[in-house]
């Protein structure tokens, strides 16, 4: 192997990280957005827009050179039940945010691979090794002392975020499944499409006319979206998701800056604790899955 080339594949992954951890600090500005504009409008309002000008936007972006590809699925249910595990994600974590704080939510959301590993036991008969099970544990305890059950300082919504990460890992697992059976773009244009036509059939429900800004608010939060989903896909062309995956913690960092900046946020002792504890489970987690990669 030539010098050159030796140098290339470095310069390539660390281009991989770099859009990784830019797309995962527009889904931070995006969140923030979001928190923002609960104030005004309903969640599902917020919801709907982050779908329908995502599609707007992949279809401007993709239809002209995929074309009819981006519809042409081999398991049209899988993509439509994996499409509303997301959908039911977003939905709960919109709704958390606008009562919750942004570190609060990213902290327990941050449990989302350790419920990958339990689903990929449960569902994929995956074995699961003991010192990962130790780290799920370890994980678990985290998030208790971040939602400290039964305590009456911890909002009620904060549970949403629960859900979220148990969907979020849903649909992580399904995609996992879908992986070699579609091609990747139509599995993103599925994602956009259904929440897209479930959102517009909801929206009527709780639409509150937006002003000049509104529209420009709903659509900046889909736009951001959609070119984040963009980054992270274009991430992977440089990079193994492997390598890529321990710096979505980055986004616990930029949540605690934007929820303080933004909104005067700041997270307690015991949550630092918390999110200190899950961080350090799931980083073992990905630790130990790529030993085993290379066993």
């Amino acid at each position: 192997m030539s010098a050159s080339s030796s140098t290339a594949a470095p310069q390539s992954s660390y281009r991989g990280i770099f859009l990784f951890c830019l797309a995962i600090f527009l889904f931070v500005v995006m969140d923030t957005i979001v928190k923002y504009a609960t104030e005004f409008y309903p969640p599902m309002q917020v919801v709907w827009a982050r779908y329908f000008f995502h599609i707007v936007l992949m279809t401007l972006i993709l239809a002209p050179k995929h074309g009819l590809k981006l519809v042409r699925t081999n398991r049209m249910m899988v993509q439509i039940i994996r499409s509303i595990f997301l959908l039911v994600a977003t939905v709960s974590f919109f709704i958390a945010v606008k009562y919750v704080p942004l570190a609060d939510a990213g902290a327990v959301g941050a449990t989302a691979p350790l419920f990958v590993i339990l689903f990929s036991f449960l569902f994929l008969k995956e074995k699961i090794s003991f010192r990962r099970w130790t780290a799920v544990i370890v994980g678990f305890i985290g998030a208790m002392i971040v939602l400290r059950p039964g305590m009456t300082e911890v909002h009620p919504a904060l549970f949403l975020v629960v859900i979220t990460a148990l969907c979020y890992s849903s649909y992580q697992i399904v995609t996992r499944f879908l992986s070699g059976i579609d091609d990747p773009v139509t599995t993103l244009f599925y994602t956009a499409l259904v929440g897209t036509v479930v959102m517009t059939g909801v929206v009527p429900f709780f639409w509150v006319a937006p002003d000049l800004f509104g529209w420009a608010m709903l659509a900046t939060i889909g736009l951001i979206g959609g070119v984040s989903h963009f980054m992270m896909i274009k991430a992977f062309d440089f990079t193994a998701a492997s390598t890529a995956a321990p710096f979505q913690y980055t986004q616990l960092i930029w949540m605690a800056i934007f929820g303080y900046a933004a909104f005067g946020d700041f997270p307690d002792n015991l949550t630092i604790l918390g999110t200190c504890i899950i961080v350090g489970s799931g980083l073992y987690i990905l630790y130990r899955e790529r030993q085993l990669g290379r066993a």
